[in-house]
């Protein structure tokens, strides 16, 4: 399909009858209908809608029709190292990224790393991701993440972090201030937050660059309840010293108490869940059982392309697996049975559309399909798939049957960015040379022995299963045996 012919800039776009999940609190259904975009915005949602003259009209029969999906914790800059970490527990990442080989990434590594994955995102129907940057270790770092966001059409947030640096030292710069300056201009399609953990050292070491965010009024997001590496006295820290806020974002929150999800709850604040990480990496259980019952919003996140997947469908359907999973072993254990589950599929689907949106702070506009919202919309829909029909439940269908090959039609801001399951307007062929290359410098830089042993490294004599961070000597070790 030509581009310049059909998705010209500025020409509206209707989606023809489909199944619509708007995303709203009745989770309605609305079939048979159409969706018109103008410009940036959806015009209108209804049946046999009138259009502009000059239209592109796209089939959306037999497929869903559903807003965006938002990943709210994705280290984009690792994607160009996908399946390297495959059999890693949590601890061989933080003795690879954070120990050794972490410091090899030059900012051209950081920037294929990062355009790979906006691509991914795009392809997979995701329009929306948080880019959790904390290989930043320096500005030139930092701008070649930035460029790289804003050279793909796809939403994205830029979270700054560095995992080389204090956070009060690299907060605290000169240089870091040029760049915030310089490249955070309030441009809708590339958001900001700040990006770093709590180690619980009473010292609290991080509370200047918590006050470097609040005087940049940006949103902290925060792994939180990582098994090894943060807890409950990292929250209790942040809670006594006021940076508990309702913009902040707690990735994994696996492994804290009831304490501290009753001060994530008093204050407002979010939790982005990556259940294909916390299964296998070691985090902690995924904590949507317990994020329900403190009444927490959720968010879903995939974390790194290093192990897992990079799309919404597998982080949906892990969710529901490992929630209903320990539903089941707890009823088992005392002899009960579960007769109605408690997570639903339209909750998950929820959760990688509103949810994402709500923890951004951009439900009025993003996160659900209504009149007047930015049009980042999905099209669901394979013809060529047996997986396709029948269509019975299409909040199941989204959770348990779709996959990435299903996404037929993607719009980020009203532009059509992936058409009839090919992307549009989108350098592949060149993404996959800087990728290539980067793989060439880490390979040739640490040594082909090296190389394939860090495929399953083994852990240095260190502190490692006491804190991963190197700013700090602070130690606990509530989560090992000596």
């Amino acid at each position: 399909m030509n581009e310049r012919t059909e998705f010209g800039p500025g020409r509206p776009v209707v989606l023809r009858g489909g199944t619509v999940l708007p995303m709203d609190d009745g989770r309605q259904v609305l079939t048979h209908t159409d969706v018109l975009v103008v410009d940036d915005r959806i015009a209108a949602v209804g049946a046999d809608l009138p259009v502009p003259e000059g239209t592109v009209v796209i089939d959306a029969t037999d497929g869903i029709v559903m807003p965006g999906m938002i990943d709210t914790h994705r280290h984009m800059w690792q994607t160009a190292m996908r399946g390297y970490g495959a059999d890693w527990t949590l601890t061989q990442y933080f003795v690879w990224y954070y120990l050794e080989h972490g410091k090899l990434f030059r900012p051209q590594d950081v920037y294929a790393g990062n355009v790979l994955a906006a691509i991914e995102a795009i392809d997979s129907g995701v329009t929306t991701v948080v880019d959790w940057s904390h290989g930043l270790q320096s500005v030139e770092h930092a701008d070649a993440a930035a460029d790289a966001l804003q050279s793909v059409p796809g939403r994205f947030v830029l979270a700054y972090g560095n995992i080389q640096q204090p956070p009060a030292e690299w907060t605290g710069t000169p240089e870091f201030r040029d760049f915030v300056n310089r490249r955070i201009t309030g441009d809708d399609m590339l958001g900001f937050q700040l990006a770093f953990d709590v180690t619980g050292d009473p010292a609290f070491p991080e509370k200047p660059a918590f006050e470097v965010a609040r005087e940049l009024g940006v949103a902290v997001t925060t792994h939180a309840g990582v098994w090894g590496a943060t807890g409950d006295d990292g929250i209790r820290l942040m809670y006594d010293h006021g940076f508990m806020r309702p913009e902040t974002v707690y990735v994994h929150a696996a492994s804290l108490s009831a304490d501290s999800y009753h001060r994530i709850a008093a204050t407002g604040g979010s939790i982005s869940v990556s259940t294909e990480s916390e299964q296998s990496a070691g985090q902690g259980y995924p904590p949507t059982w317990a994020i329900r019952a403190h009444d927490i919003p959720v968010s879903l996140s995939m974390d790194t392309s290093a192990w897992w997947s990079g799309d919404l469908f597998s982080a949906m359907r892990t969710t529901l697996g490992a929630d209903r999973s320990r539903e089941h072993m707890e009823a088992h254990a005392k002899g009960e049975t579960v007769t109605h589950c408690s997570l639903r599929a339209d909750q998950v689907v929820d959760w990688a559309t509103r949810g994402g949106a709500h923890a951004l702070g951009r439900a009025h506009e993003l996160g659900s399909l209504e009149v007047g919202k930015k049009a980042d919309l999905v099209l669901i829909k394979n013809e060529h798939s047996p997986v396709s029909f029948p269509l019975l439940n299409p909040f199941g269908h989204v959770a348990f049957q779709a996959q990435r090959g299903d996404v037929h039609t993607v719009l980020v801001n009203g532009r059509v960015v992936k058409h009839e399951h090919r992307l549009v307007g989108v350098d592949l062929a060149a993404a996959r040379r800087q990728v290539e290359q980067t793989v060439d410098h880490l390979r040739s830089t640490m040594g082909e022995e090296q190389w394939q042993k860090g495929m399953n490294p083994d852990i240095p004599e260190t502190s490692i299963l006491d804190n991963p961070y190197t700013y700090t000597d602070y130690h606990s070790d509530s989560t090992h045996s000596r």
